[in-house]
């Protein structure tokens, strides 16, 4: 209990956080159509500026997140948590004043900036605030928490956004994310790269772990600004980091890819509107919420996180393939209940990320996973986005609205393989 109060604010700042940004999702595809091709619902320009904006987010995430990691383990989380609670308000306030051609597209320039500062930081940043404060045996349930109450925010930022006009969701999604980034500031306390640990295991290093089968690596000393050398020598310092890091990209992959078609697919299959988008992603957001508050902490003490992990992975690779295939309007709804399992794949990924890195280096770790997830986001819309403005077109050479998504389903089935020959080892491993 001592832990969860030392958390209190943290999670209302992530609460609060994803509230306000998610709150305009069910609404940015109208807008964007709306603002660059009126009056239509399938415009290959809008799905191509997307995709642009994705990869020009990812390529500046890849860098900036392990910077501003590693840059936390220095100077304190607080002080870095900042900027991504501040960098997002800009778009949005932007559209809440205006969403015409010319204001739209300003807020699609401040949106890139916005991103390479939030996308990954705000995840990052708090998975080592809440390793600083948490024993390494319990963080998997923390990381749980901290995700699901991310999830919570998205249930009711869905919520807000089903019921109101698109007009005030700008108008209160800004009000809510300088709430935010006030609260951030004022009432959280800096956790002082302090890791809580058991009284009795005072004397282990924090890296071991009675269930590890592979010494804890020897991680070099970095700079203020770590290098591609010091991230790869991170990576490849632990067999176990070095598979989470396969996963990680692949996973992501597929993940970049589903979200890089989903939204346009389902407005040229099913003509989904704002209200359609905000109840699928509240379809999610539930099934996610419910499970990683009440089903991750009770299964990651029993089942481990690999065998977690490999069970998020199947259940995504079902989730995407049924996309790809959904022949009634009902089958999204369904493939978004299985959110209940999918949810488990991050906080496995992280936990075991934390458990293999000391307290010094727990900034730099989460921003090097975050940094492949970046990649991968790079990589995604330059592949799926032309794929999926082709399949969607009068010009594709076959009927098959969801081949982009069914390519994306492969590389999650890729993260699989891997998950699976990772659970295999560790195994064999234990005996």
């Amino acid at each position: 209990m001592k832990e969860l109060g030392g958390l209190t604010h943290l999670f209302v700042c992530t609460f609060l956080f994803y509230f306000s940004n998610c709150m305009v999702i069910p609404a940015i595809t109208d807008v964007t159509l709306e603002a660059i091709c009126p009056g239509e619902d399938q415009c290959s320009l809008a799905i191509y500026l997307t995709g642009l904006q994705r990869a020009i987010i990812g390529l500046g995430a890849l860098f900036v997140t392990p910077l501003v990691g590693n840059l936390s383990d220095k100077f304190g989380r607080k002080a870095l948590l900042c900027i991504p609670a501040t960098s997002v308000i800009a778009p949005t306030v932007i559209l809440a004043y205006s969403r015409s051609t010319v204001y739209f597209y300003a807020a699609y320039v401040a949106q890139i900036f916005a991103g390479i500062f939030c996308e990954g930081s705000m995840e990052c940043l708090s998975l080592a605030y809440v390793a600083d404060k948490v024993c390494e045996r319990r963080r998997a349930s923390f990381f749980g928490a901290l995700s699901g109450i991310g999830t919570a925010g998205i249930v009711f930022g869905t919520l807000a956004a089903r019921f109101l006009n698109t007009s005030s969701i700008f108008k209160v999604s800004a009000v809510l994310k300088v709430i935010t980034a006030i609260h951030l500031k004022a009432f959280l306390p800096e956790s002082d790269a302090v890791v809580a640990t058991y009284d009795e295991e005072s004397s282990r290093p924090l890296c071991s772990s009675s269930s590890d089968t592979e010494p804890a690596p020897r991680l070099p000393a970095f700079r203020t600004i770590p290098s591609l050398s010091d991230m790869t020598n991170l990576l490849t310092s632990s067999a176990t980091l070095s598979r989470v890091a396969i996963i990680t990209f692949f996973s992501c992959l597929g993940e970049s890819g589903l979200q890089a078609a989903l939204l346009f697919y389902l407005k040229v299959l099913f003509q989904f509107s704002k209200n359609q988008f905000a109840d699928l992603l509240l379809t999610t957001s539930t099934a996610g919420t419910i499970s990683q508050l009440t089903l991750m902490p009770f299964l990651s003490q029993r089942l481990g996180e690999e065998k977690l992990l490999i069970v998020g992975l199947l259940a995504y690779c079902a989730q995407v393939f049924l996309y790809s295939i959904a022949w009634s309007y009902w089958v999204p709804y369904f493939c978004a209940s299985l959110a209940i399992l999918t949810v488990f794949i991050s906080p496995s990924i992280r936990s075991m990320v934390s458990r293999k890195v000391g307290s010094t280096e727990q900034g730099l770790a989460q921003g090097c996973i975050t940094g492949i997830g970046m990649f991968s986001s790079i990589i995604a819309p330059l592949a799926f986005t032309p794929l999926t403005a082709w399949f969607l077109s009068n010009e594709a050479p076959f009927d098959f609205e969801g081949f982009s998504i069914l390519c994306a389903g492969f590389s999650m089935l890729a993260a699989f393989a891997v998950s699976i020959t990772m659970r295999s080892r560790s195994s064999l491993a234990s005996y």
